[in-house]
């Protein structure tokens, strides 16, 4: 009788811990030189603050003509945005822009519509895989059932200090832009078919970055599964 009721018990607790959802993960595109990023700068790294949310801050180049380059800009960060403005079919690439778990989007200003989409982002489910790291040089992704197109597996690497940047140039000239999240390292690891596979992870771009996997539908779509590496 006692172990029926243990044997109950576990299957109380275990279902509940296996299927836990991961974070949703909030994409702010930004820059610098955007006059009106600071605030959705400010706003997002708040939202690092709250558990199950997971803010990464992408700094985009496109603005850097203004007069002042983004310090932390890269252009794999703009064609990374430009694949979810085909995929939501936007007509062009703006900032501050929101993407919630690669599935809807919204301006960085429209504080009460990202605060409405990650409550409906929360509640949704999201039957991932299961994923893990193998030490530091590789991340597996194991058996599940794949989108159409087949899927995408990418290492993201992140500075969860918050830094400021005072900007004396440009169309953002005299303001001090925060920062929060703010990615190094976007690097697409490899094709994700629905079978178990290995991927290789390349080396830090520098120290004390933290690390998160992303399992996602092919050029810009939906995110379906998050791996966090422990600090």
């Amino acid at each position: 009788m006692r172990r029926a009721a243990i044997f109950l018990l576990l299957l109380g607790v275990y279902p509940a811990a296996a299927w836990a959802r991961p974070p949703v993960v909030v994409e702010l595109y930004t820059a610098q030189g955007c006059a009106s990023c600071a605030a959705a700068n400010a706003y997002v790294g708040k939202l690092a603050e709250k558990p199950g949310v997971l803010p990464l801050t992408f700094s985009v180049d496109y603005w850097d003509y203004l007069g002042w380059p983004d310090s932390f800009a890269r252009p794999e960060f703009a064609l990374r945005q430009q694949a979810y403005v085909k995929r939501l079919d936007l007509r062009e690439p703006y900032t501050p822009q929101v993407v919630i778990d690669g599935r809807v989007q919204a301006g960085g200003q429209q504080t009460e519509r990202i605060d409405k989409l990650l409550r409906e982002a929360a509640a949704a489910p999201l039957h991932s895989p299961d994923m893990r790291f193998i030490g530091r040089a590789r991340v597996d992704v194991g058996q599940g059932r794949a989108p159409r197109g087949g899927g995408e597996v990418w290492l993201i690497r992140y500075d969860r200090r918050e830094q400021d940047v005072e900007v004396t140039k440009g169309d953002s000239r005299g303001q001090t832009v925060p920062h929060r999240n703010v990615v190094r390292q976007a690097v697409r690891l490899g094709a994700w078919r629905g079978r178990p596979t290995a991927y290789r992870l390349p080396k830090s771009p520098q120290k004390d970055l933290a690390s998160v996997v992303l399992l996602q539908a092919g050029e810009g779509g939906a995110i379906l599964g998050v791996l966090e590496a422990k600090p």
